[in-house]
């Protein structure tokens, strides 16, 4: 009778034996079966949009929801204790999730965004890989990039797709706006959820057609119908979430930050995604200017600036018509007000953007900022713990701490600092 070969065994006799990362390719003969592709969970209102648009593509895609702290544990014996506590998360969510008997591991595959930065979020893909191989060989991890990073003929990045997902993200940006600003203050509990699911519904469906490049319309209604939600008339603190990218968003990763300070009679004030993107744009242009760097993507990419930046005035110019809610920041704002405390030459990680969207918060009202800081992100600890001292030198009454999550501090602790400072929170 033949051995039965464990799937550490199998994937090293597929490396010829060497301990090299094995990386199963995603193919199209999988997507025509109908696999199964898992999505860590970072932004559930945008990510739930983003599948509604690969399923018109034919993708089958589900957005993990795994959150017990099997989720850390997994990270931990899958991960060496220097990779950064957003990829200890990531691997954990995936790891827990193929082992949980929830899925099919012959016909699941894996997700995993790279923004193409010089951070560690662009090369924990072949962490994900390296865990993976050595217990379930035959499970591919796709790599999501608009940079060309990794292609992938069974996962490309068409025009398309690009497009679609750009609107997603601003739709998104829209609901997690409104839904922030109408949540804390609701009369009848649960009304603002169940309107954002009614818009997550309508809104994946329009990503379907062509309805979603007229968004005008889309925020005028949006706009009309969250504003009907009957308030009260009382004002709230306003906490602003800054930090590293995912623990920004994830509620897996800041403990569900944004829902805990809506409990705590808060109303958080999240910067969007879209400022995310920008800043990426925006670092490839500064290197042509600081360093005379030109690549073949810079003129590609300076289009893409312009029209991103058309995008979000658009957005900001209906929301200030509408005149009941509070607009994002305009991005060329966000650079004016880096400029006053941080060079824009300093873009690892989050870069300059943290430096800029706590001094834009502290000067339109939000001066309880919270900085969400994950461990191994060296970055995000040097432009936020570093930089809020000249925010509170410029701000004075600024109201800035630091959170630190990683997988030895407790929910318990996290929450009690948040606490102190909220009782100091100014209105």
């Amino acid at each position: 009778m033949r051995k039965k070969l464990s799937g550490e065994e199998i994937a090293r006799k597929a490396m010829g034996g060497s301990d090299r990362v094995f990386k199963t390719v995603f193919t199209e003969e999988m997507k025509r079966k109908g696999y199964t592709i898992l999505i860590p969970d970072m932004l559930p209102i945008h990510f739930k949009l983003i599948i509604k648009i690969y399923e018109k593509y034919g993708y089958k895609m589900e957005l993990l929801t795994n959150t017990s702290r099997n989720v850390i544990d997994e990270g931990l014996k899958n991960t060496h204790n220097d990779a950064c506590y957003p990829a200890l998360l990531v691997i954990g969510q995936f790891m827990d999730a193929l082992k949980s008997g929830k899925y099919d591991v012959n016909k699941v595959a894996l997700v995993m965004s790279q923004t193409g930065g010089g951070c560690r979020a662009s090369n924990y893909i072949h962490l994900i890989r390296k865990a993976v191989a050595s217990q379930f060989p035959q499970v591919p991890v796709i790599s999501l990039n608009f940079s060309g990073l990794e292609k992938n003929p069974a996962f490309p990045m068409t025009p398309a797709i690009a497009l679609r997902l750009i609107y997603a993200v601003m739709y998104g940006d829209m609901l997690m706006l409104l839904y922030n600003q109408c949540k804390p203050y609701e009369k009848n509990e649960g009304e603002t959820d169940r309107l954002l699911a009614r818009w997550q519904h309508r809104l994946g469906k329009m990503l379907d057609k062509s309805d979603y490049l007229f968004p005008t319309p889309v925020y005028r209604a949006m706009l009309r119908e969250f504003a009907a939600i009957p308030r009260l008339d009382i004002k709230k603190p306003k906490v602003g979430i800054v930090g590293e990218i995912y623990v920004k968003y994830s509620p897996l990763a800041n403990n569900d930050l944004n829902n805990f300070l809506i409990s705590e009679g808060c109303e958080p004030n999240v910067p969007g995604l879209l400022d995310f993107v920008l800043y990426c744009c925006s670092d490839l242009l500064n290197d042509r200017e600081l360093y005379d760097v030109t690549t073949p993507m810079t003129a590609a990419y300076q289009i893409g600036y312009k029209v991103l930046m058309r995008f979000q005035r658009q957005q900001i110019k209906v929301i200030k018509e509408h005149g009941v809610f509070q607009p994002p920041h305009d991005f060329e704002h966000l650079r004016r007000c880096a400029d006053k405390y941080i060079h824009q030459g300093v873009k690892m990680g989050e870069g300059w953007l943290i430096t800029a969207e706590m001094a834009a918060l502290a000067e339109t009202g939000t001066k309880n900022i919270i900085c969400t800081q994950p461990f191994g992100c060296l970055p995000n600890h040097i432009v936020a713990k570093g930089m809020s001292r000249v925010i509170k030198q410029a701000y004075p009454d600024a109201n800035i701490v630091a959170i630190d999550y990683d997988p030895g501090a407790t929910k318990v602790n996290q929450e009690n600092r948040i606490k102190l400072m909220l009782a100091n929170a100014v209105l």
